[in-house]
């Protein structure tokens, strides 16, 4: 399926699966995201201003090739 072009604002997607597609040139302003698989995901070139994330498991995460969880363990020993 395509959707080029297209306006769907306030749309809700319930047990849905969208495995292997590709996002691009999308608006996902003040969009919520729960119960979510991104496993294996790539973001890239993406507005993250004010982005929260919670409740996660984070592990290999990577920022920027960095690990996620190494930059917590080291913002941690920075607070000790």
């Amino acid at each position: 399926m395509e959707i080029i072009e297209k306006s769907i604002p306030s749309s809700k997607f319930d047990d849905v699966n969208l495995e292997g597609t590709t996002f691009n040139n999308v608006n996902l302003k003040n969009s919520t995201f729960s119960d979510v698989s991104f496993q294996n995901a790539k973001i890239s070139n993406v507005n993250m201003v004010n982005v929260e994330i919670s409740d996660c498991n984070l592990s290999g995460m990577k920022i920027e090739g960095i690990l996620v969880l190494d930059m917590f363990e080291a913002y941690e020993k920075m607070q000790a």
